[in-house]
């Protein structure tokens, strides 16, 4: 898939605006604009979303050079990159990468995590999943806004208890909570996946308040 960059339209100045409109030639008679700097070549930084130093990528004109371009840089496959993200390391679906990349934006790379089988319950007459393409032939299912949200919330609460960002636990936490009825569930869920961390009482309570809006909301 081809990368279309956008940028901000700046005003001309009244010299620029001269060079531009009138072409004056040189000495020689020859266009100044033969004789200009070769336009300089575009360099955007890149993290991969769980954390990591900054890369640099520059020199690609689709998003499967991109990918190749992130992935030497983190010296990691291609094939591990899920998806990107454009100035959030966070799940959100609004900012991700598709064919349009700014001049200014940061790339985030989400890569694939442990493999893991797990079965789904279907209570209900349909099952609705959102189904959609990385842009180098890597389908994945979208996240709901809303559990994107959600674990983003968790995320935050996890750094301002812990002092720590973890999208993967975030996400470990929610699954754990998402069908409980009360927070004494929940807190019996989480010392049964996540027992060795020993939360704290207040830690619990304000996940579970983040599950339970989410909830409420139509998860």
């Amino acid at each position: 898939m081809p990368l279309k960059l956008r940028g901000k339209k700046k005003a001309k100045s009244k010299e620029t605006a001269g060079l531009v409109e009138g072409e004056p030639t040189g000495a020689g008679g020859g266009s100044l604009s033969a004789s200009r700097a070769p336009a300089r070549r575009l360099v955007f930084h890149a993290q991969l979303a769980h954390g990591s130093a900054t890369g640099r990528v520059e020199g690609f004109s689709s998003i499967q050079e991109l990918y190749a371009q992130i992935a030497g840089a983190f010296e990691i496959s291609p094939s591990e990159i899920l998806y990107c993200t454009l100035n959030t390391p966070k799940i959100d679906m609004e900012r991700l990468l598709g064919g349009q990349l700014g001049l200014e934006d940061f790339i985030f790379a989400h890569v694939k995590g442990i493999e893991k089988e797990v079965n789904v319950y279907k209570s209900e007459d349909s099952l609705g999943l959102t189904i959609t393409d990385n842009g180098v032939g890597y389908a994945f299912i979208k996240p709901s806004e809303t559990k994107a949200k959600a674990i983003e919330k968790i995320d935050d609460v996890l750094e301002l208890y812990m002092g720590i960002r973890d999208i993967d636990l975030a996400t470990t936490m929610f699954e754990a909570g998402k069908d409980k009825v009360n927070p004494d569930e929940f807190a019996v869920a989480l010392d049964e996946t996540l027992g060795d961390f020993a939360f704290p009482d207040e830690f619990v309570f304000d996940v579970w308040g983040v599950i339970g809006d989410a909830k409420r909301r139509g998860l």
